[in-house]
């Protein structure tokens, strides 16, 4: 039997957003209606977040995250920080459930000129953070690739970045700069959201890669490089782990299919510690890709769903475990949701106490099977 791991990944992790609670959604509109002030909101953030440290604390959990609860949308907060990125209009995609479809057109984003960052992002949040809690603080980012995948070249000013090289170079320069000063603040646990890996093993987005004059076969090379470059300032006794997510918006989803046409790329050229990997349902496929996984490197099986409030079994997540560990040992699995509760502020389709159930029932999995 393996052993619990004093390192991240642990073995019974969390993706990082979580469900945020009526006050601070109610805060958040009366900040956009200008009623309060910015201090006035970052209050309220504050409470709010050390009420879900010490959540996250009592049910067991080793990382522990602030929720993601001073975004309103996962990747947009981060991105739209560095100079000349600019919200834009979405793309209209349909978003799957098991009860339906709907139609949503997420904010895309455009870049108008030479990539910079002003002033740090999320640095003073870590600091928060790591203040209050007695777990290890970890701090989630969005992937570089979203400044690329949705709307590609056309999306990117040509006269400010004729050569997309160097559009790629400012862009892990400008990720590089906020890495190096969270490892300056004292990150140690690094999460990189990186949904547009696992919209590759989807053939309808690969198809809308090609829309976009774009190789859908090179772009995992791309990407690799991309999150290689931008990661390259951490410490060394940093964890940098990525997340794999097909969409994450009200309990809905995007992309479908298994890990198979990015696996050897994904496993092989990221230089990452880890993966968070969605394996909640058949639209991730079956383990058959972890072959490609290398020693030393650990896969967190998103076993647990947080797109609905009921709960696994615990019997069927150590079967599934057992599935899994005939590809990669034991010792380089571990166990989490499959993606974050609250994507948006507006989150998913469950209660704060079924959500607790499901980061309950994780931690005791964890130290069935793991010791």
């Amino acid at each position: 039997m393996a052993s619990l791991t004093m390192t991240p990944p642990f073995k019974a992790d969390q993706v990082g957003s979580l469900l945020r609670p009526a006050n601070l959604l109610e805060a958040r509109e009366r900040r956009k209606r200008r009623e309060v002030s910015a201090a006035d909101l970052r209050r309220v953030e504050d409470a709010a977040i050390r009420d879900v440290v010490a959540l996250q604390e009592s049910i067991g959990l080793q990382s522990i995250t602030d929720g993601e609860f001073r975004r309103g949308l996962w990747h947009m907060d981060f991105v739209c920080d560095f100079a000349n990125v600019q919200q834009a209009p979405g793309i209209p995609i349909k978003f799957h459930s098991d009860e339906g479809e709907i139609e949503w057109a997420p904010p895309g984003v455009k870049i108008t000129g030479r990539l910079a960052r002003p002033h740090p992002i999320f640095v003073e949040d870590f600091k928060f953070l790591q203040s209050i809690t007695k777990g290890t603080p970890k701090i989630t980012i969005p992937s570089p690739s979203v400044l690329h995948f949705r709307g590609g070249r056309k999306a990117i000013d040509s006269t400010a970045y004729p050569d997309m090289d160097e559009f790629y170079a400012d862009l892990a320069r400008v990720y590089s700069e906020e890495i190096r000063d969270l490892v300056d603040a004292g990150c140690r646990y690094l999460q990189v959201d990186e949904v547009n890996m696992a919209f590759l093993c989807d053939p309808n987005l690969r198809e809308f890669a090609r829309s976009l004059g774009e190789d859908p076969n090179k772009l995992p090379h791309t990407y690799a490089k991309l999150i290689n470059d931008a990661t390259a300032a951490r410490h060394r006794e940093m964890t940098v782990c990525m997340h794999l997510c097909r969409g994450n918006a009200r309990s809905h989803w995007v992309a479908d299919g298994g890990y198979e046409p990015v696996a050897e790329v994904l496993f092989g050229e990221f230089n990452v510690n880890g993966y968070f990997l969605e394996y909640d349902s058949s639209r991730a496929g079956d383990f058959g890709p972890l072959r490609f996984v290398p020693k030393g490197k650990t896969v967190v099986l998103g076993l647990v769903t947080t797109k609905t409030g009921a709960l696994e079994k615990k019997d069927d997540i150590k079967r599934r475990i057992d599935e899994a560990s005939k590809f990669v040992p034991l010792e380089q699995l571990a166990l989490s949701p499959q993606c974050g509760f609250a994507s948006n502020a507006e989150g998913n389709a469950l209660t704060v106490d079924q959500e607790k159930a499901k980061l309950e029932l994780i931690v005791e999995t964890s130290r069935e099977v793991w010791g």
